[in-house]
């Protein structure tokens, strides 16, 4: 395979609603597709075994860079090796070891991928230290094409359940072209989540708290998006268009992918795997789009066999991939110790359905629309069983999460955080004889109170003991590192945090029209 950028890809929408193929450039921009569809590429490049390999020289920036040519970026190559290197070079020290994403050996057959080296401390860093340097370049493209979607600036609004809105905060602060808002459910995040996002910098900046869920946020959110009117009054008074930094925009899943390549290469060089061998990968998820990046690893290519869903207490996904029958009608929203998980409405799993249903956007809209208008819908059987041949599921209690932490902890002498913690409960559960890559989502120092509670075989419930309770986020976070060997200090970045000022506090509604309240609030700023 020849890979080079000369080759342009076109992306079409998950509902069919879009007549036009966009090119890359075109779909980072535009975020979501007219009508709620999700954009995915015509055509996914395939790697040789001899592709893969070849790879593996490369830095991860190179890796990165390869990968976006062949997949037919529309932008110059050195514009690509540019933006690669600034998120991921050396030079540029937004992550803390030079693999970028390392492969660590727990057991005979268990391997962690850490997604946690970046700025942030979260999986979520890989694709938002590279998506708004794209978004960036993408806006200057068209601009130089005389492109409409391009002529104003944009707003990009974000929905999170803990991590992706400081790694967004992080990627755009005081990027051309953009401004960023945004949305956490207010108390639905842990203490050191909202602190790092609180205290973000950068002048194009802002964060909202609102009442309720995540869904509840993410509803919101997509609700003011599909207002037409209301995005014409502000292209009309501030030259400005909405786009996302969601998972929901290809811009922010096909970073993703980069990392499932790069460790398997990784477990070839170790010798954990022979070239060519497969591997399964377990992956603790909400909102489908980490899981779902693997899927687009393995369809290039990459000999991953199964995909590990691991849900917890909020086991939509794993009830969906056991049955074929997505409900949420009587379903609670729980609030748990791993909150990037706690999620109802996956919004990725459009696009994995598009794809195991022979790309059929009216099968699709069917179900989506059922979703919306009942809250449930069911998969035909085809689908079910194209479903059920890449994916296993399964679930944990939030008590057993917590215990899997001293689990891990004793056995092993490494320390999870709550949501990694899942995905090695549920990979010991469905493991065969592949190895098993567990995909780390974030660093234990962002959830120090679950993770103590674990280590002190405290339940999810219990009250911290009164001498700890009493301490700071920061604090724990130095009494569990001073106090447990191996736990390993704690993050520089994290440290520093706690002599940063909180510049954000407010806290709205979760509804459409408080949405706008904000955005205008914050525009006239």
């Amino acid at each position: 395979m020849e890979l080079t950028s000369k080759y342009v890809n076109t992306y079409i929408d998950t509902r069919g609603v879009v007549e036009e193929r966009l090119s890359f450039t075109q779909a980072v921009v535009k975020g979501l597709a007219p009508g709620g569809g999700l954009f995915v590429p015509k055509v996914i490049p395939r790697f040789s075994l001899d592709d893969l390999i070849s790879l593996s020289s490369l830095s991860y920036a190179g890796k990165a860079a390869t990968i976006f040519k062949a997949f037919g970026v529309d932008l110059p190559a050195q514009t690509i090796d540019g933006c690669m290197e600034d998120a991921y070079g050396l030079a540029s020290a937004n992550f803390s070891v030079p693999e970028v994403t390392p492969v660590k050996r727990l057991d005979t057959n268990t391997y962690i991928l850490e997604l946690f080296c970046g700025p942030t401390l979260a999986f979520k860093d890989l694709a938002l230290q590279c998506m708004p340097r794209f978004f960036s370049a993408s806006i200057d493209a068209l601009r130089a094409q005389g492109a409409p979607e391009a002529k104003e600036d944009f707003l990009i609004l974000v929905a999170t359940s803990g991590d992706t809105g400081k790694a967004a905060l992080e990627g755009f602060a005081n990027r051309e072209h953009t401004s960023i808002i945004v949305y956490y459910p207010h108390g639905g995040v842990s203490d050191l989540q909202q602190a790092q996002m609180l205290a973000s910098e950068g002048n194009n900046v802002q964060v909202y708290g609102l009442h309720g869920n995540f869904d509840d946020c993410q509803t919101a959110v997509k609700q003011v998006f599909s207002d037409e009117a209301f995005a014409q009054e502000l292209a009309a008074a501030h030259k400005l268009r909405f786009s996302s930094a969601n998972s929901i925009n290809w811009g922010r899943l096909l970073p993703q992918v980069v990392y499932y390549v790069n460790a398997y290469l990784q477990m070839v060089a170790s010798g954990a795997v022979q070239a060519g061998e497969p591997i399964d990968v377990c992956v603790p998820t909400g909102n489908f789009g980490n899981i779902l990046a693997a899927y687009y690893a393995a369809e290039m290519g990459t000999p991953i066999e199964r995909l590990l869903c691991a849900s917890n207490v909020n086991r939509v996904l794993t009830d969906f991939i056991n049955t074929g029958v997505y409900d949420i009608t009587d379903r609670s929203f729980v609030t748990t110790p791993s909150p990037s998980m706690d999620i109802l409405v996956s919004s990725n799993l459009e696009r994995q359905l598009f794809e195991l249903n022979g790309r059929n956007p009216e099968l699709v809209c069917q179900w989506m629309r059922a979703l919306g208008e009942e809250k449930r819908f069911t998969v035909d059987k085809q689908t079910f069983k194209a479903l059920r041949g890449r994916f296993s599921a399964d679930w944990v209690s939030i008590d057993e999460s917590l215990e899997t932490i001293r689990e891990v902890y004793d056995a092993c002498n490494y320390l999870l955080d709550p949501h990694t913690a899942v995905g090695y409960k549920v990979a010991q559960r469905l493991s065969g004889s592949n190895p098993v890559l567990i995909a780390a989502t974030a660093h234990w120092c962002k959830f120090g109170g679950d993770v103590y509670r674990g280590l002190a075989g405290i339940k999810a419930h219990e009250a911290l003991p009164k001498e700890l309770a009493q301490l700071s986020g920061f604090a724990l976070n130095r009494y569990i590192a001073e106090n447990y060997q191996y736990a390993g200090e704690v993050p520089w970045r994290m440290a520093e945090l706690e002599s940063r000022e909180q510049r954000f506090g407010e806290v709205c509604n979760t509804d459409a029209s408080a949405v706008k309240e904000s955005i205008v609030s914050f525009l006239q700023a």
